[in-house]
């Protein structure tokens, strides 16, 4: 299913359905990243091999193009298979393929 999450950061929705209920509730520390390319550069690094929650801001409607961020979902699987807590908040889209990552998208206000 879909919920709608409300808090200090605003709105967004995450799509429930795929994410086990271990993965309902991570807290980690907060990791900021202007792109999913910075992720992806800190992932092949070895720099996230740990408990985080990935933020990625800017990547809403404002953003040239809106664009897609599928390219997160295989590195954040990844990590959440070798035992680590992950998830991503965003105000960008996924188009649903975020798989088992708690993704926080379409996140309100930009």
């Amino acid at each position: 299913g879909l919920k709608v999450l409300k808090g200090n950061i605003g709105n967004a929705v995450i799509k429930t359905s795929a994410v086990q209920s271990e993965n309902h509730v991570v807290e980690a520390e907060a990791i900021v990243f202007d792109d999913q390319d910075d992720l992806l550069t800190a992932f092949k690094a070895g720099e996230l091999d740990k408990d985080f929650i990935a933020v990625i801001p800017f990547q809403g409607p404002q953003q040239k193009g809106m664009p897609e961020l599928h390219k997160l979902t295989p590195s954040l699987t990844v990590l959440q298979k070798r035992g680590f807590k992950v998830a991503l908040v965003t105000d960008g889209r996924m188009s649903g393929a975020s798989g088992k990552v708690p993704a926080a998208i379409h996140v309100v206000p930009e």
